[in-house]
């Protein structure tokens, strides 16, 4: 068994043919090699389910068989189990996968196992040995994948670690960034596969669970989060990219909230030049995304109610027009944001320095859990007695103060019990924040409106804004005291 270790960029056809002039390849002779690769999986594709991939590539006259570990690319880095074993297309030997768990699940699926997918490219790779005992392989790869009838181009650089540490690995993939535009792929060859075969849209990606244990060190969950948390976000580039539906927008944003909140959490435990440096980067980034959902928000929900509950105001054209204006604006800012090198530099750059973090603690991440997420309750209820009134900045802290809570104990999900307690605990923040968002909305309409309209005409639409608002305080004091009252899920832990 090997670990590979690998990272994965996209590029456009002009920076793949300046690739082989960068100065770290332009003395080098590349090898080429035409690889043909067929997956395989069951009908009801049950190795995709359990993270596997099974292929057999053709490699010149060679024919080898291939095992690996899927797992989500974040910041383009991947690193998986692998085992490869000669072997020609319909002949499966597992008997050299070493890993009982794994080897257990395809001989059992072995003879269901049928071939869905092909990806038929030219490897042109360079190897790299920057110094002494490092060896990085950068491999241009450029063809297609055949599915279903269907194909999609391949154009993509992968850097695999062959000797050396993945510091080495990144340092490589910077000096190429440096000259070139690559951006972290967010996809392997197979995920586009297996979605080209289904001839599925791109959909909207939301936050998974994170499989963490109370076991783990400290920063070991940490950079599990953070990983998970730019997976979520990259699930969404394309989208954002590429369409107009709102709901990329609303993910890509919560993916960066709460990476943002878990730096939050685990700060005290993370060296200071780490949070100084990226932090305010993601805020910025998150801050554009943030435009850009206000004015989908204000116009597919808002507005709607708005028109009816005031159909005379004369201000309600105007408000839709400007608000469609300023929504395609925000938008293409996004879009230039998230297709900037700056924005692929921050991904490669941040993978690297999670990857080089520090243990502060030898102690698991069980034992500061429990204190932590009390420390976040006290921050809302006491932020609570101020919201009730009739002060919106007083909300807004508290939805902050919530949303800590609230992404905190979905990272720290799993190590709680399951049961009634974790259930209505869930239900009771669920309804919350449902209320808090709702308000939140009220507000920045509130604000979108004084910023667009002159004040005349605007102030029957602030007017019946605020006693929306207004109307809301009392269902949000009743939520309050079920959120007080409900048995907080890490007492368990705790004891």
């Amino acid at each position: 068994m090997a670990t590979e270790t690998e990272v994965k960029l996209s590029l456009s056809a002009r920076s793949a043919s300046q690739l082989s002039r960068h100065p770290l390849l332009a003395e080098l002779e590349p090898q080429r090699q035409r690889l043909i690769n067929t997956y395989y999986d069951t009908a009801d594709n049950r190795l995709r389910k359990e993270g596997i991939v099974v292929r057999h590539r053709q490699k010149g006259r060679q024919w080898l068989c291939g095992v690996k570990t899927a797992v989500p690319l974040s910041g383009g880095l991947a690193q998986r189990k692998e085992w490869e074993f000669p072997g020609h297309p319909g002949e499966f030997d597992f008997s050299r996968v070493d890993q009982s768990s794994v080897r257990d699940l395809v001989e059992a699926l072995r003879d269901q196992l049928q071939p869905l997918f092909t990806t038929r490219f030219t490897r042109t790779a360079w190897m790299l040995e920057p110094r002494a005992g490092v060896r990085v392989e950068v491999a241009l790869d450029r063809g297609w994948i055949d599915a279903g009838g269907r194909r999609e181009e391949i154009r993509e650089v992968e850097l695999e670690l062959c000797a050396g540490a993945v510091s080495d690995l990144f340092e490589v993939t910077a000096a190429l960034q440096a000259g070139l535009r690559l951006h972290p792929e967010a996809r392997s060859k197979s995920d586009r596969a297996y979605r080209l075969l289904a001839d599925l849209p791109v959909t909207a990606a939301k936050a998974i669970a994170i499989p963490i244990d109370a076991g783990l060190s400290t920063i070991a969950t940490f950079r599990l989060v953070a990983l998970a948390c730019v997976n979520h976000l990259q699930r969404n580039e394309q989208g954002l990219c590429q369409t107009d539906a709102p709901e990329f927008v609303h993910q890509a944003r919560v993916a960066i909230r709460r990476l943002r909140s878990a730096i939050r959490v685990w700060q005290r435990h993370l060296p200071e030049a780490f949070v100084a440096r990226f932090d305010p980067l993601w805020r910025e980034l998150a801050q554009g995304l943030g435009e850009a959902r206000n004015w989908d928000v204000f116009l597919a929900a808002t507005l709607p109610v708005l028109g009816e509950s005031l159909p005379d105001s004369r201000g309600i054209d105007q408000l839709h027009t400007r608000a469609r204006q300023r929504c395609r604006s925000s938008r293409q800012l996004a879009r230039r944001a998230l297709s900037s090198p700056a924005y692929s530099r921050l991904l490669v750059d941040f993978t690297a320095a999670l990857l080089a973090l520090p243990e502060a603690s030898p102690a698991p991440v069980g034992s500061f859990v429990p204190a932590w997420l009390e420390k976040c309750t006290r921050r809302v209820n006491q932020r609570a007695l101020h919201a009730l009134g009739s002060d919106d900045a007083a909300r807004h802290r508290l939805r902050l103060a919530f949303k800590q809570l609230r992404y905190a104990v979905e990272f720290f999900s799993p190590l709680f019990a399951a049961g009634p307690a974790l259930d209505n605990y869930q239900q009771a923040v669920a309804a919350l924040q449902e209320l808090l968002g709702s308000q939140n909305d009220l507000t920045v309409a509130m604000q979108l409106t004084g910023e667009t309209l002159p004040a005349a005409v605007a102030a029957p639409i602030l007017d019946w804004l605020g006693r929306q608002s207004e109307s809301l305080l009392p269902e949000l004091g009743a939520r309050l005291d079920n959120f007080r009252q409900q048995q907080t899920p890490w007492q368990q832990l705790s004891a």
